[in-house]
């Protein structure tokens, strides 16, 4: 890396050579996270329509192949799909706001892309190491709920209002459960960078990890990150049976596969955060030789694909929730439950080691 930065020296001069450097690797290691993550969501659609099939008894896609291969027969779908969304007319309504109406896709696929910049894929992979890192994921995840409102109100109408205004109380009531929990992480881990937290879950096998004296918190967390990308059960924003199909019911193209792009990248970004969280991020179940030989970067994905099977799952098994049952779990069992959570563990934490070791959670303080 020293050596390229001398080029680009050598190049530019000592002034615009380390700032281009900088550059050039900022924007390398950018498409580096941005270009596996769009194939993550392009194939993660693949993946919930076979496997649901599979629960179903059904086929699934299995039409499209590349080059005739018989084996890779349906791998080409989610790219005939791209193809034909970037073909299709994108059309505005005649009472659209029209800057609105197009700017509110952008500001839901912004926040779902940019929470990727502090998530750390192995000690050394990261694109920005900041500590303040949970934070930013906190803030980045809460501002995509401003573009599904903008959908809504720039559609200029009812259907599209009604379930813009279902999908933020929806937002804003999880988001409190997700953050609560998150909390018990900070108090356990003492830190806000998400390197430090995996780090704080070393010990040498998964007993060290947080998803065992967190539990509760992690059920909450994962259910409410379920919610926050309006996933079946929770679904309810895009009730086809009421509400027609939700916020963009009026969209279509690309503007429409922008915010299908949005919610599988959110599902990942959940996946990922609760890989990170509670089942020690890039971390070894146990540290033995064949294991530890693996690199942390396929224990990440490995996790990640582990949580968004569940995602596939509950849309393939579960029913629709009313709107009152979302509203109950979530104000009076989920947000209850973290507090009084917050509460032990910092009851506990204060507590003297001779009587905390009496606890049995004295393994992990």
């Amino acid at each position: 890396m020293e050596s390229i930065q001398q080029v680009f020296e050598q190049l530019f001069g000592a002034e615009w050579g380390p700032m281009l450097f900088l550059l050039t690797k900022n924007m390398t290691f950018i498409l580096a996270i941005v270009v596996p993550l769009l194939l993550g969501v392009a194939y993660l659609t693949f993946a919930e329509r076979k496997i649901i099939a599979y629960m179903q008894i059904r086929v699934g896609p299995n039409r499209v192949t590349f080059f005739g291969i018989p084996w890779l027969r349906g791998w080409g779908q989610p790219i005939a799909d791209a193809v034909k969304a970037m073909m299709k007319e994108i059309v505005i309504p005649t009472g659209a706001n029209k800057f609105l109406f197009i700017l509110a896709p952008v500001l839901t696929i912004t926040p779902a892309l940019a929470a990727w910049a502090v998530i750390p894929f192995s000690p050394e992979m990261v694109l920005a190491d900041i500590n303040a890192g949970l934070l930013y994921i906190l803030a980045m995840t809460s501002m995509g709920i401003y573009g599904v409102i903008i959908a809504g109100w720039a559609s200029n109408s009812k259907y599209a209002f009604l379930g813009a205004m279902r999908s933020a109380a929806q937002v804003v009531s999880y988001e409190l459960a997700m953050g609560f929990a998150l909390v018990c992480v900070l108090m356990m881990s003492e830190s806000l960078n998400l390197g430090d937290i995996v780090n704080s879950q070393q010990g040498g096998s998964f007993l060290n990890w947080y998803l065992i004296p967190l539990f509760p918190m992690f059920l909450v967390y994962f259910i409410s990150g379920v919610a926050e990308t309006n996933r079946a059960p929770f679904d309810v924003a895009e009730g086809e049976s009421e509400i027609v199909a939700g916020f963009h019911v009026d969209y279509s193209g690309m503007a429409f596969t922008v915010f299908f792009l949005a919610e599988y990248a959110n599902m990942i970004l959940v996946a990922t955060l609760t890989s990170i969280m509670f089942l020690g991020g890039w971390l070894p179940p146990i540290n033995i030789e064949p294991l530890t030989a693996i690199p942390g970067i396929v224990w990440l994905l490995l996790k990640i694909a582990f949580m968004l099977f569940f995602f596939l799952w509950f849309r393939a098994t579960f029913p629709r929730y009313r709107y009152d049952q979302i509203m109950r779990l979530g104000w009076k069992i989920f947000i209850p439950i973290t507090l009084i959570w917050i509460v032990l563990l910092g009851t506990i934490m204060q507590l003297p080691v001779s009587i905390r070791n009496m606890f049995p959670l004295n393994l992990w303080f």
